[in-house]
This record gives structure tokens, sequence and C-alpha cells, in this order.
């Protein structure tokens, strides 16, 4: 006998309808989807107009490309007033075209500090030579020589040319800060992990979570340890975030920064913590058998082949999965030639 499937824990409100590129869809009273172009497997990253007094607040924005403006001009035609800009978090797809929005309707641009000045010293930091500091990140993850010369041909700027010039003023929000918009106040909840002080925008009279891309309905967000802060603790601030958002109400439309509009919280976050917790353990096991680099830990944390256009955001990934463990006491790190090897605590490198 066939065993009948496991029913999804989360409600898709608006079935498989989506709003065609540059289109407007109104998802709940006062905020319209608008969906923008972006390259490779995510397709889209989703922005949400917000009704104001004069027009519209704009929440994320897409990428810095001629298709996402030209997508803007179709949502927001000359005589639409735009009163101003909200990113959620720094990554160029959320925020990338919010300068030129800025410019163009002469508003102002809402961030959290950390994500405002991450962007600025990213955009500020580009160049045509890769640092040294990060060939030696690569190189102590387990690239070849061959893998680093991929990206150390392309040069550091790709980050600035996927955003706007970023306006050099900006209005700051901090947790439990609210925000008016229109007839609607909403509450700032930042989270971490994914990004510095990522905000979510939370409207508690009528149970809407904007939750860029602090909660995805169907992947989970990246999660990585970078060459700015090393020994940092992404992972364990993004589970610290779960927790904190695990007490917002269950019930909650979230609109996610990627897929679709989506009910059942509480469950996409813990089955989110789940997942990361289970890679944990995955690769725990595996450096029980051996002591391990930062690439080798690629096929146990992810389900398909890591080719050189993932290869950046997996190592990232990997470092923050194998980061946890060291926190947790669960396995430490010694380097050999410039790379890093991490085994079970107490084991001596083979």
């Amino acid at each position: 006998m066939a065993t009948a499937p496991i029913p999804s824990p989360l409600a898709y409100p608006f079935g498989d309808a989506f709003p065609a590129t540059g289109a407007r869809m109104r998802v709940a009273e006062g905020i319209e989807w608008v969906r923008m172009p972006v390259p490779g497997p995510l397709r889209h990253v989703n922005c949400w107009l917000l009704a104001d007094e004069g027009g519209v607040a704009v929440v994320d924005t897409g990428f810095n490309t001629d298709a996402t403006r030209a997508a803007w001009g179709l949502a927001l035609p000359d005589d639409s007033a735009v009163t101003g800009v909200i990113g959620t978090h720094m990554h160029p797809d959320h925020v990338g075209l919010a300068g030129w929005l800025c410019e163009r309707h002469g508003c102002g641009l809402t961030m959290t500090r950390g994500e405002w000045l991450t962007l600025r010293m990213l955009v500020a930091d580009a160049s045509e030579a890769v640092p040294e500091a990060m060939i030696a990140l690569w190189h102590g993850a387990g690239w070849s020589e061959a893998e680093i010369e991929v990206p150390r041909s392309r040069g550091w700027a790709r980050f600035r040319s996927m955003v706007a010039p970023v306006p050099m003023s900006y209005r700051r929000i901090v947790d439990g800060d609210r925000l008016t918009v229109g007839r609607t106040t909403w509450r700032i909840v930042v989270g971490s992990g994914h990004s510095p002080e990522h905000a979510c925008l939370l409207d508690e009279a009528n149970g809407v979570l904007i939750a860029g891309d602090q909660v995805l309905p169907r992947i989970s967000p990246n999660v990585s340890l970078g060459v700015t802060e090393p020994e940092a603790d992404p992972l364990g601030e993004w589970f610290a975030s779960i927790d904190k958002l695990r007490g917002l109400p269950d019930g909650l439309l979230v609109l996610p920064g990627h897929g679709e509009p989506f009910t059942g919280l509480h469950a996409r976050l813990d089955a989110m913590e789940a997942e990361h917790r289970a890679r944990l353990d995955g690769l725990e096991a595996l450096l029980r058998m051996a002591p391990r680099r930062a690439v080798d830990a690629f096929a146990t944390l992810f389900s398909r082949p890591i080719g050189d256009d993932m290869r950046g955001m997996a190592t990232g990934e990997a470092l923050a999965h194998l980061r946890r463990l060291e926190v947790e006491g669960r396995a430490q790190r010694a380097m050999q030639d410039g790379v890093w090897w991490w085994q079970v605590s107490g084991s001596p490198l083979g």
C-alpha cells in the first residue's frame, strides 16, 4: 500500500499566483507585491509597496541592472510617488537599486546601522585586485590554486557593480522601533546570521510580517562565515534569531524575500533549525572518521555538486557550520601549511 504524502505545515494563500515582472499584486490591505528578476537559481526577489500618504514606500529593490530598472519603470511610472525606500538588509538583490530609487524620486533610505555601514564598506572596498586576506581564506578552506584563480581573475569589484551609489545619509532603525507608513505602524524585528542586522517589519494589527531573507518558505537563507569577521559565530546568531522569531504570532502572513507568501511561521522556523542542526550532526560524524577541510564538508552539507559559481557561498556556509561545532565544543581546528583542518575535539590531527 502506498504511503500518503505528509502534508506541508505551510499554507500558501495565493497558490500559484504571482505578479508578472513590473506588475503589482495586492496581498493585504495597503501592501502590493512586486517581483524583480535575479540571475541564477533564485530567479526573482520579492519587493513590497506600502501605501503611504502621497504615494508608496518601497521595501527592497532588486539588483542594479538594466532589467530591474526597466521593471521598476513599469511598476512605478513617472507619476508614481515614492515616499521612501526601506532595505531589509545589505545584499545587492535587496538594495542594489536603493540609491537609484532614492535619487529618482527624491526620497530617503531607511535601514539598520549594521546593514547600511556594511553596505557602504563593501562598495567602498571594491578594487581590481582580490585582497590577500581573501586568498588566504580560500586557501585555508582547501581551495586549489586553479579554483582560487577563477575569482582572482574577476577582480574584487563585482559587489560594487551590483549596487547603485548608496546615499550618504539614511534613517536608522533599531530593534523594537515603530515605523509608521500611511495608516500602518510596523514594529522592527532585527535578526542576524544571514546578515549583520537584518530588519523584519511586523504589522501586529493586521498580522503581516515582511521577513526579507530571515525566513524563507522553501529554502534556508545562506548563513556564512566571511573574511571580515573570521572568529564570528553566524550560525549561532541565526539560531538565536529563530528563537526570537518564535515569540511572534504563528498565524502571521509571512512575506518573504524569495518564494511565495505563506502562513505557518513556527513550523517553518522549526524546520529550518532542524535542517541546520542535522547538518551539524552529519558534519561531526564526518570529522569522527578523519580530519577534514572546509571543502571536504560540501558533500555532507549540500545536495548537489558545487561548481565555480557556488564555491564561495558554499565555503562560507561550511565555515559557519564548522565554527559552530567549535563554539559548541564538538570540534577543534589546526593549521598545516596554511590550510585549516577540523577534527572532533580531543582527537589528534592525523
